[in-house]
């Protein structure tokens, strides 16, 4: 689910290491907003993350 309809932006998986360099797994989550798109010259209630928004790949209905 967690996913950009527009840019395929999605969760990324990493290591967060420690002071004593001691690793666990840890992931990156984009800012996604459920808003109103046209699709198809539809609108249509979409994932889109806030970067897309604020960069103007998407015009909100």
């Amino acid at each position: 689910m967690a996913k950009d309809v527009i840019t395929g932006r999605k969760t990324h998986f990493g290591n967060q290491r420690s002071h004593a360099l001691n690793s666990s797994r840890r992931s990156w989550k984009p800012n996604l907003q459920k808003v109103r798109i046209l699709v198809d010259g539809k609108p249509k209630r979409v994932w889109v993350s806030a970067r897309a928004l604020k960069s103007g790949k998407v015009t909100r209905v």
